[in-house]
């Protein structure tokens, strides 16, 4: 279903919308399409688990949407701009000041601290040194991470950097937050605290969670569920209702 909004007419604001995209890597025999005709929205407050198989697209879909990679053919509008048709110093711009993005191997710089590695985007974007690790050290608080604020990544425990990660996605407060597989390196207590914050993030400032996850902890949390086989949709697609308090909504959705 392709939001009206995208062909010109007002409908319900959604924070994403992707319409008919697709993405090829390789050529000849040796292609992979990772997104075959992908139609899916994604509503304003929503907690959005996409899970599927290993290699059935959902990293890819987390790609484009965050305007990381670009699809052969179909749009993805995300917060009203169209992120297909942006140059990559706009792309890039656009990520720095609207998305936050957890990756799953973390990401973090080796030669910096932990509070460094939080505060960078907020520096990026023009935030004064000294408010920018003001917020930093909040959320390193808020991750159970305060002591190990001076820290760098090689002294960090997976889980450790996992938090760090996850504090720095959201240092610059932003709308629409894209994460792959965000609790994988945590136990099940550091998750579901992982999880609660995240859902206090989507309450308090009005955000959106996508995220890549085979947790059974994080399905549960969600309040929708969409699977991908092949690089198509094949349920959760459509329209979503915000459902931003985790209730479990995902599971549910999930077992239909």
């Amino acid at each position: 279903m392709v939001n009206e909004s995208i062909q010109g007419t007002p409908a319900r604001a959604a924070v994403v919308v992707c319409a008919g995209v697709r993405k090829t890597y390789g050529t000849g025999r040796g292609s992979n399409v990772a997104l075959d005709g992908v139609d899916v929205e994604i509503a304003p407050g929503e907690i959005a688990a996409v899970v599927g198989p290993s290699g059935s697209g959902k990293s890819t879909l987390l790609h484009v949407i965050g305007a990381m990679d670009r699809p052969d053919s179909g749009r993805v509008v995300v917060s009203g701009r169209d992120v297909t048709t942006m140059t990559d110093a706009d792309a890039s711009r656009f990520r720095r000041e609207r998305l936050g993005f957890v990756f799953q191997f973390f990401n973090l710089i080796p030669a910096l601290s932990a509070l460094d590695n939080v505060a960078l985007p907020a520096r990026l974007c023009g935030v004064s040194a000294l408010a920018a690790r003001a917020r930093a050290h909040d959320l390193l608080g808020r991750m159970a991470l305060a002591d190990r604020a001076d820290e760098y990544p090689d002294a960090l425990s997976g889980g450790q950097q996992q938090r760090v990660a996850i504090a720095r996605a959201l240092v610059n407060d932003p709308e629409l937050i894209l994460a792959d597989e965000p609790t994988g390196a945590l136990d099940s207590r550091a998750g579901g605290r992982v999880l609660e914050f995240l859902g206090s993030v989507v309450r308090e400032r009005g955000a959106t969670l996508v995220m890549v996850t085979h947790s059974e902890l994080a399905l549960d949390f969600a309040s929708r569920c969409i699977r991908i086989e092949d690089g198509r949709i094949v349920d959760g697609d459509g329209g979503g209702e915000a459902g931003g308090d985790g209730a479990g909504h995902g599971a549910a959705e999930r077992d239909r």
